[in-house]
């Protein structure tokens, strides 16, 4: 039962993965895609489509591991501590769930290896929140300043509801001088200037800080 857990977790490890791969190859998104082949058909019906149809095998393959556990749990329980009807299950989950998992193994690693990743449009989505990714940053910058946690929320809050309605109505996430309409906000608060100066403000907004560790973390996972 531990083993077909064991197998189960590793597999839905995999499907977390492959989740995410297809939720970023959706054209609304369009930040990653699989490997496309010439000549690859993305579906029998529509030839516009490029699905992402490894990831999706993956996500199949895992609910299958997953279901092996049940039958593993199953056998715990036999007649005097030891009868035969855990053979006939074990005979056909066992080899079939290491053989399946190993697969998927194989075809993630794959995926992965092969994966197209399109950084202008993380960046081009990021820029459509018109600046709201950065409010936590602003959040935790305000109570350096001495200013307490909920009034720190509520200063950022409201600025940030102005962003989100202007959205919905259909206004750019920018304005005239390329700046997103958080930032022109922030700096329109006096309440806020009263806490940080503009060049903190715009500090607040530089991407570089939520890349600074990639190169450690990197080596911590690859050891390189």
């Amino acid at each position: 039962a531990r083993l077909a857990t064991a197998l189960a977790l590793l597999a839905s490890s995999i499907e977390k993965f492959a989740v995410e791969i297809r939720h970023l190859q959706r054209t609304e998104v369009y930040e990653a895609e699989e490997y496309f082949a010439k000549g690859q058909k993305g579906s029998s019906a529509m030839p516009h489509k490029r699905n992402p149809i490894l990831s999706e095998n993956l996500t199949g393959l895992a609910r299958v591991i997953r279901a092996y556990a049940t039958p593993a749990m199953e056998n715990v329980a036999l007649w005097h501590q030891r009868d035969i009807s855990h053979s006939s299950t074990e005979r056909f989950w066992l080899p079939d769930a290491f053989i399946t998992t190993d697969f998927m193994l194989h075809r993630f690693n794959n995926v992965i290896s092969k994966l197209n990743v399109m950084p202008k449009n993380m960046l081009k989505n990021l820029n459509l929140t018109g600046g709201l990714v950065f409010s936590q940053r602003v959040l935790l910058e305000l109570p350096k300043a001495g200013v307490s946690r909920e009034d720190a929320y509520k200063i950022v809050q409201r600025n940030a509801m102005k962003v989100w309605e202007d959205l919905q109505e259909g206004k750019k996430a920018v304005n005239k001088k390329g700046e997103s309409l958080f930032l022109q906000y922030l700096l329109e608060d006096k309440e806020l200037r009263s806490k940080l100066s503009e060049e903190q403000i715009r500090e607040c907004f530089n991407y570089d800080y939520y890349t600074k560790n990639v190169d450690k973390i990197f080596k911590r996972v690859f050891k390189k």
